[in-house]
């Protein structure tokens, strides 16, 4: 049985008693399913006899802060950059973003050899969903990575520590309104023979890219040819 033909009559909500959304786009699958029906989905992805995703492949984290408003022109360089260098987000305008996060999960059937995506959005005001590590072990870096990175909180969590920043680390770095020069910085200190964390003593600066369209190294090569 195909997948992508059949998934929205099998997760209608006559058959879950919950609604999702499911989007087929380019040949893939995606499921966005609301964080309190996260588990209840996600069990029976991997368990039901149309689906059995036995593998978790990944499992990831998004922050959609001002999604689809930066500056992304790479034809030119603009005086105020691009990216997460354009300018600092105001904390009014965080705290009103609704859904900023989203937790991604990837899942890959061996056996039926078909795959998907299901997508949970957070607010940042509640960042906290369920842990899968009950469903695939190999869920339990990717949500210590999630956490590290994005601060999202996986309840029932057998060891959430951070996993990639050390372990004094302030803030997490793959969020859109992290400085890009952080918070602190370490050094070596020899009077007191270890390592020390200080406030940034380096200046923020916007990062203005510089894009090259022509390269003028090759045209001797085409005009010769």
């Amino acid at each position: 049985m195909e997948l992508n033909s059949t998934i929205q009559d099998l997760l209608s909500e006559k058959t879950l008693g919950f609604s999702v959304e499911v989007a087929e786009q380019l040949g893939e699958t995606t499921i966005v399913c609301p964080v309190e029906k996260i588990i209840e989905l996600l069990a029976l992805l991997k368990n039901g006899t149309y689906f059995k995703f036995d593998s978790l492949i990944d499992l990831c984290a998004v922050d959609y802060l001002t999604y689809g408003k930066s500056d992304w022109e790479t034809d030119f360089s603009s005086g105020s950059s691009y990216s997460r260098g354009v300018e600092s987000v105001t904390q009014e305008s965080i705290l009103n973003t609704p859904e900023r996060f989203a937790v991604v999960y990837h899942l890959l059937s061996t056996e039926l050899n078909h795959r998907c995506r299901v997508k949970v959005f957070l607010s940042e005001s509640i960042l906290t969903i369920p842990t899968a590590t009950f469903l695939w072990s190999g869920a339990n870096w990717f949500e210590r990575e999630a956490y590290d990175l994005y601060g999202i909180l996986f309840q029932g969590h057998p060891d959430l520590r951070r996993l990639l920043t050390d372990y004094g680390f302030i803030g997490h770095p793959f969020r859109k309104d992290f400085p890009l020069s952080g918070y602190v910085e370490m050094r070596y200190d020899a009077t007191v023979k270890r390592v020390v964390y200080e406030p940034v003593s380096i200046e923020p600066r916007v990062l203005v890219p510089k894009v090259i369209r022509d390269d003028n190294r090759h045209l001797s090569d085409k005009e010769g040819h």
